[in-house]
C-alpha cells in the first residue's frame, strides 16, 4: 500500500463510529436544505432567527422568512455569480443576520463556507484565502478597504468581492441591492419550480450529497502556517444532532449565540442544532455583559453556549452590581426573570476549578462543561445535564481539574500513549486525548503531512494531554490537562499548566494566572507564572512563589513572576500561552535552586 493508500485507511476508520462507517449515515436529513425545508412547513410562523445588532437594535425572522431569504441569496449565488456545488465562498465579516443567509444560501447549493476571523492580520487571512482556493469573498462594509489590501497582496482565485452594508464601492456589488429582487424559491437544480415552494426536489448531480464538503475552517495554531479542517454536511449535521440529544434542545427552545460565527462553536451549537430540531436563535453581533442578562430574560432563552472568558467577565460584572446595590444580573434582573434560562454550554479554552466553581456558587446557573475541536466538528463530550448538583460539582471540582464530561452519541473517545505508537491507555493514566466517529472531519486540506500525523493509528489525534476516571454510573468522565505541545519539560520531567495555574489561582490577590514554559539553559525549560492581579490589590511576587511552593514541589514550582493585564487569546477565548515566552528571556541563564 501507498503512504496516501494509508492515510486514506486510517481517516476511514477515524470517522467511523463503530459499527457504523462513516458512508452510513445517521440522519434523517439528505442535506441541510432538507432540514429547512422541514421547519419551513412545520413550523413556518416560528421565529428562527432573532438578532440584535451593536446598537441594540433587534430584528427577527420567522422559518419561512428566513428560508425565503435563504432561497434569494441561493439564486444570487446560482444565477449571477456562478457558485456551483462543490466551491468554496469565503466570508469576512462579523456575527449578522446576512451572514447566517449566506451561509445556509451557501449548503443549499452545496457549496463550502470558508469563515474568516477579522481579528487575525492580514498575512494569515491572505494565506487562507489563497489555500482555500475560495471563488467569492463577501465583505462586511468595515473591512471592504482591508479586503481590498489583502487581495492586492495576495494571489487568490477570488473572481468576485460583494460588500454587505453602507455604500458601494468601485469594482464591488452591494449585497443587499442584487439580492432583493431575487426568486424566493431556489431553481439550482430544477426549472419550472413554482414561486414560495420550498420542498426538497429530486436529487441529480446539482443537489447536495451529506458527504459534500460544507465548512473550511482554519485551526487558529500560534505557530506554522494554519491547516484547513474540512467538514462535510453530514459532520455538521452529526454533531448537531448529538447536541441536542445530550442537552434536551427541542422545537420549543431558544438558544443564544455571542460566540463568532466564524468558528464551529458558533455555528454547531447555536446555529445548525437549533435549525435541526426547529427551535430559535438569538444572534448577537458582539458580546456584551451589559446587555447578556437582558436579552435572555427578554428572548426567553433556555441555552448560551460560551467560553470561560465570558463566564468571567459574567463573574466581574455581577460582582460589581453587587457593590452597587444591584443584582447580580444588572437592569433590575433577578431569577424571576429567569425561569426560562437552564444552563451554559462551556468548552473551547481552560476552565478552572475556581472559576466553575465560584461562578456556578455566584450566579446560580449549572455549566455543562464540554470539550472538543474544530477537527471534531465542534463537541465530542460534556458532562451530563441530568445529575445531581452535588454530584455535578464533584465532577467540576474534586479531581484537581473540571472534568469535560463522557462521549456524547457520535463519536467515542480514548487516552493513548502521547508518542504516538497506539497504545491505548487505561484509567486514571495520562496520554493523547484521541476520538474517533461521525463527526470526525474529512482531513486538512491539501496536507498530507499533517494528516498523516494526526489519523496515524486510526484515531484522531487531538494533541491534547489527558486522563479518564470510570463513575459510579459505568461512564468514562474525561478531563484535559494540557496542549500537549504546551507541556512544561523542566529537565525531561514534564508538567501540565493547568495544574500549576489551579494552585497559583488560590495565592493571595490572584485573579488569573497561566503557567508558562521558558527557555532556560540549565533545565531546556523552567516554570514561569504570568498573573493578572486582583483589582485594587499590590502584586507580590515572593507571596504567590511562596504559596505555590507549600502545595507543589520545588521542580513543579514557579520560578519567576511577571506581572501583567492584557491576556493573549484566540477570537474564542482560549489562552495562548506561548506568546507569554518572550516576557520570560532574561531568565534564561539564570539556575533556579530550592
Amino acid at each position: 500500500m501507498t503512504l496516501l493508500t494509508d492515510i486514506q485507511t486510517n481517516i476511514v476508520q477515524a470517522r467511523t463510529y463503530y459499527p457504523w462507517p462513516p458512508t452510513q449515515h445517521r440522519t434523517p436529513f439528505r442535506n441541510l436544505r432538507d432540514a429547512l425545508a422541514l421547519h419551513a412547513k412545520t413550523s413556518g410562523s416560528k421565529p428562527f432567527l432573532i438578532s440584535y445588532d451593536a446598537a441594540n437594535q433587534r430584528d427577527e425572522l420567522t422559518f419561512v422568512e428566513f428560508v425565503a431569504r435563504c432561497h434569494q441569496v441561493a439564486n444570487l449565488l446560482f444565477d449571477d455569480l456562478g457558485v456551483q456545488r462543490g466551491d468554496r465562498v469565503a466570508v469576512m465579516a462579523h456575527n449578522a443576520p446576512e451572514v447566517v443567509l449566506i451561509y445556509m444560501a451557501c449548503w443549499i447549493i452545496g457549496a463550502a463556507v470558508v469563515p474568516q476571523n477579522i481579528s487575525e492580520d492580514d498575512a494569515r487571512i491572505g494565506f487562507i484565502l489563497r489555500n482555500s482556493e475560495a471563488k467569492l469573498l463577501f465583505v462586511q462594509q468595515p473591512y471592504q478597504e482591508r479586503a481590498r489590501h489583502i487581495l492586492q497582496q495576495t494571489d487568490t482565485r477570488i473572481q468576485g468581492v460583494i460588500q454587505m452594508g453602507g455604500e458601494p464601492t468601485e469594482g464591488t456589488l452591494l449585497f443587499e441591492e442584487i439580492v432583493r429582487s431575487r426568486s424566493t424559491t431556489f431553481l439550482g437544480d430544477e426549472s419550472g419550480a413554482k414561486s414560495g415552494d420550498l420542498s426538497i426536489r429530486p436529487a441529480n448531480d446539482r443537489t447536495p450529497q451529506l458527504d459534500d464538503e460544507a465548512l473550511i475552517v482554519y485551526t487558529s495554531g500560534t505557530t506554522g502556517a494554519p491547516k484547513g479542517v474540512v467538514l462535510s454536511q453530514y459532520n455538521l449535521i452529526a454533531d448537531a444532532q448529538a447536541i441536542a440529544q445530550w442537552h434536551a434542545i427541542t422545537g420549543n427552545q431558544r438558544l443564544m449565540c455571542v460566540l463568532p460565527l466564524h468558528h464551529v462553536n458558533g455555528i454547531v451549537v447555536t446555529l445548525i442544532t437549533p435549525l435541526l430540531v426547529g427551535g430559535s436563535v438569538v444572534l448577537n453581533q458582539k458580546f456584551t455583559v451589559h446587555h447578556f442578562w437582558e436579552r435572555v430574560a427578554r428572548e426567553k432563552v433556555q441555552i448560551v453556549s460560551v467560553v470561560p472568558t465570558l463566564l468571567q467577565y459574567l463573574l466581574d460584572y455581577a460582582h460589581s452590581n453587587s457593590a452597587q446595590g444591584e443584582t447580580i444580573f444588572g437592569h433590575g434582573i433577578n431569577r424571576l426573570n429567569l425561569t426560562a434560562f437552564r444552563h451554559f454550554i462551556c468548552g473551547a479554552g481552560t476552565l478552572s476549578v475556581r472559576l466553575a466553581s465560584e461562578f456556578e456558587d455566584v450566579i446560580g446557573f449549572p455549566i455543562v462543561h464540554g470539550y472538543g475541536l474544530s477537527e471534531t466538528t465542534c463537541y465530542s463530550c460534556f458532562l451530563p445535564v441530568t445529575q445531581p448538583w452535588d454530584e455535578h460539582q464533584r465532577w467540576l471540582r474534586d479531581h484537581g481539574y473540571p472534568s469535560i464530561g463522557c462521549p456524547i452519541d457520535v463519536n467515542e473517545m480514548g487516552i493513548f500513549s502521547a508518542d504516538g505508537s497506539g497504545q491505548r491507555l487505561g484509567a486514571g493514566e495520562r496520554g493523547e486525548i484521541c476520538v474517533r466517529g461521525h463527526n470526525v472531519m474529512l482531513s486538512y486540506y491539501q496536507r498530507d503531512d499533517a494528516n498523516a500525523e494526526a489519523f496515524k493509528f486510526g484515531w484522531f489525534r487531538t494533541g491534547d494531554e489527558g486522563f479518564y476516571l470510570e463513575g459510579a454510573d459505568g461512564r468514562p468522565y474525561f478531563f484535559i490537562t494540557g496542549r500537549i505541545k504546551e507541556l512544561i519539560n523542566r529537565g525531561g520531567v514534564k508538567f501540565s499548566p493547568f495544574e500549576i495555574e489551579e494552585v497559583a489561582l488560590r495565592a493571595p490577590g490572584v485573579k488569573l494566572a497561566l503557567a508558562v514554559a521558558f527557555e532556560n539553559d540549565y533545565y531546556g525549560e523552567e516554570v514561569g507564572l504570568y498573573v493578572v492581579p486582583q483589582e485594587g490589590v499590590a502584586p507580590n511576587a515572593e507571596v504567590i512563589i511562596a504559596h505555590c511552593r507549600d502545595v507543589l514541589r520545588f521542580d513543579k514550582s514557579p520560578k519567576v513572576v511577571v506581572f501583567g493585564t492584557d491576556v493573549p487569546v484566540t477570537s474564542t477565548g482560549k489562552y495562548q500561552r506561548l506568546k507569554l515566552r518572550d516576557l520570560f528571556a532574561a531568565y534564561r541563564g539564570v539556575q533556579f535552586r530550592p
